[in-house]
């Protein structure tokens, strides 16, 4: 992926958090709490003990492992933890520096926004079928609670206008160097468009007066579109970012976290990108159940493009909808992967011998791989028995929302744990590692579940 504008890029220094109040782009108005202050002692009560310091530093690699071993963030800490699980403060900030840094980012924002609708003005009203009398109605409660944020801005104390008023004359100067690209912006419109309206809509959060939180959407989507033309729009990104609006509430916050998340994923929604991941797929399959492969092969159907949908979106419709956002919390994470286990290896060394995997050990299998081959490998019996391409994708639809996590979970698990020791085990029959007096490779992998 080519590397995002300087201005899209949340900023790296010592700074993040949400303010108590002036969320700016916060879609009903109000701010989802004060992100802040709960962090200025360690979070017991969360059991989150030895993750924040006493000043609202968090341990990175500790929160990871809290995430992945709890499966998943209760949902009262989400708004607090999503920010830093998803990089949009830094883990060394302070609760007190990420306060100027919350205003910095709702600055640039709301900065970056303003240029897209100066320079496309037909894009600032979403395009409307006129049947959808719900969503008419949402366009005129967003535009009301705009006007609302606008007085309240004008309301502001003179200290809080000067200071905002630098804020903005950094931001633009900032932005005005990255140059539109009008023709490209206007296609990932007119896609939007489309997409938006058809978002979540049995989710509360996106009805009745929640449906304005579709044009948050759209805002975000579009302002993401403008400032990453390498990535622009493409459909699912709709799906993903209304995740992030859902939990934190907050147009500004969904942003920066959304748009810091893609840039780990964007290879995803590129051909080459996913068609790469599909194929690391079918090679852990093989890996772990040659007999299946070899059908699917057979039938033509070892390209598993009924399970393009599962990676790209995260399992987000197989399974209920709070089992969902776990397994979204637990795939972020990133900790039991097999690049993080050569990485604490390097550690447990002391940064001396050995610090790469065996060979047998392929790197790029990761933990949402082992997850998709726990869910085929559960329903071996019926793909076994689909004759057709036709029939494994209404088979795989029809597991949307039914999937279990914690089974599903503890079986991804069991396979990861069972290729790790095949591969070592390969490794020393062939005489890949010397006879060193040093725990398998595969002993370590019990302190991740531990």
């Amino acid at each position: 992926m080519e590397r995002q504008s300087d201005a899209a890029a949340v900023p790296q220094r010592k700074a993040m958090g949400s303010p108590q109040n002036g969320d700016e782009g916060s879609n009903r108005g109000a701010v989802p709490g004060n992100l802040c202050q709960p962090l200025l002692s360690p979070c017991s009560s969360s059991g989150l003990e030895g993750v924040v310091d006493s000043e609202g530093r968090v341990d990175e690699s500790r929160l990871r492992a809290y995430i992945f071993k709890q499966g998943g963030v209760l949902p009262g800490d989400r708004r607090l933890l999503w920010g830093f699980l998803f990089g949009m403060y830094p883990c060394s900030s302070t609760a007190l520096e990420r306060i100027a840094l919350s205003e910095e980012l709702g600055v640039r924002y709301q900065t970056m926004k303003r240029k897209w609708q100066r320079e496309l003005p037909g894009a600032v009203r979403m395009r409307l079928n006129g049947t959808d009398e719900e969503l008419i109605a949402a366009v005129k409660r967003f535009e009301r609670s705009r006007l609302e944020a606008e007085e309240s801005e004008a309301e502001e104390s003179e200290e809080a206008r000067e200071k905002k008023a630098f804020l903005k004359l950094q931001a633009q100067v900032l932005i005005d160097r990255v140059q539109l690209d009008i023709e490209e912006l206007q296609e990932a419109v007119r896609i939007i468009d489309k997409d938006v309206p058809r978002t979540e809509r049995d989710l509360d959060y996106f009805l009745g007066e929640g449906s304005a939180n579709l044009l948050v959407l759209r805002e975000v989507l579009i302002t993401f579109a403008a400032f990453h033309p390498d990535v622009s729009y493409t459909q699912g990104m709709n799906e993903l970012c209304s995740r992030f609006l859902e939990v934190l509430d907050s147009e500004r916050d969904s942003y920066w976290c959304f748009s810091s998340y893609m840039e780990k994923i964007a290879d995803d929604f590129k051909a080459d990108g996913l068609r790469r991941k599909i194929e690391l797929e079918v090679k852990l399959l093989q890996e772990l159940d040659p007999e299946l492969h070899a059908h699917l092969g057979r039938e033509d159907l070892g390209s598993l493009t009924f399970c393009h949908r599962w990676l790209l979106l995260g399992f987000q419709r197989e399974f209920e909808h709070s089992d969902a956002l776990r397994l979204f919390e637990i795939l972020s994470s990133n900790h039991l992967e097999l690049n993080e286990i050569r990485d604490q290896e390097r550690l447990r060394g002391g940064g001396e011998g050995r610090t790469e995997l065996p060979p047998s050990v392929n790197p790029d299998f990761t933990f949402e791989l082992f997850l998709c081959a726990a869910i085929l490998l559960e329903h071996r019996a019926t793909l076994l028995s689909c004759p057709s391409e036709v029939q494994l994708i209404q088979f795989t639809n029809s597991l949307q929302g039914k999937l279990d996590l914690n089974a599903t979970l503890q079986k991804a698990e069991e396979l990861f744990i069972k290729y790790c020791k095949k591969s070592v085990l390969d490794c020393f029959k062939n005489h890949c590692l010397p006879p060193k007096d040093r725990e398998p490779f595969s002993f370590p992998l019990r302190s991740f579940f531990s």
